[in-house]
């Protein structure tokens, strides 16, 4: 395997990260990446207005994150096949045409964020709408659409999105607490695979 993590100039890139070789990422000067990531092939990523992956995330195969905003990702969090996640979007209230083929001032982006945060984990082919929180811990379930900020360890499927359910948040941050005090030193600093 031909890891891309080591060809691409990252803003900064962490230890133990696997992008593979037909993932596809733009702009990757400006996104950070942590430690133990792994992006699978077929990924299209386009930095946009600068993106944050924090460690331990995955982000798994045919899954965009698009739209020429800001994308932050925390810890423990993941994006299952097919997810698309737009950060950004076109006006599409009348005042102006549409389509990145239409130039300013003719065209008017809406650019914005999206942030995931801790152990969240996105179901496959799920998509995330611009201005959205999802909140740590939370589920969504696969082919849900999240037009609104998702509340703390809670499940939400569905177009829209609604809560179903909740997560043991106490044991997962348990386990979380558990594996932080086996793969970082005293200091705080992660111990790569090859060191352990």
């Amino acid at each position: 395997m031909d890891n891309q993590a080591e060809l691409l100039k990252f803003k900064s890139i962490g230890r133990d990260v696997v992008i593979w070789p037909l993932a596809k990422i733009l702009s990757p000067e400006m996104i950070s990446i942590g430690d133990s990531v792994i992006i699978d092939d077929f990924v299209f990523f386009a930095g946009g207005a600068g993106a944050s992956i924090g460690s331990f995330v995955h982000i798994a195969a045919f899954t965009s994150i698009v739209g020429g905003g800001e994308f932050l990702m925390e810890d423990f969090s993941g994006l299952s096949g097919g997810v698309r996640v737009y950060s950004g979007n076109e006006n599409y209230m009348g005042g102006c045409l549409t389509n990145p083929a239409v130039p300013a001032p003719y065209r008017v982006p809406v650019r914005s964020f999206v942030h995931i945060k801790k152990h969240a984990i996105i179901g496959a082919n799920a998509v995330l709408l611009p201005g959205v929180t999802i909140g740590e811990g939370v589920i969504v379930g696969a082919t849900s659409l999240v037009k609104e900020d998702c509340q703390p360890w809670t499940i939400y499927v569905g177009s829209p999105a609604k809560p179903v359910g909740r997560r043991p948040k106490e044991k997962i941050l348990a386990l979380e607490e558990k594996l932080r005090t086996e793969l970082y030193d005293k200091s705080g600093k992660y111990i790569p695979k090859s060191n352990r």
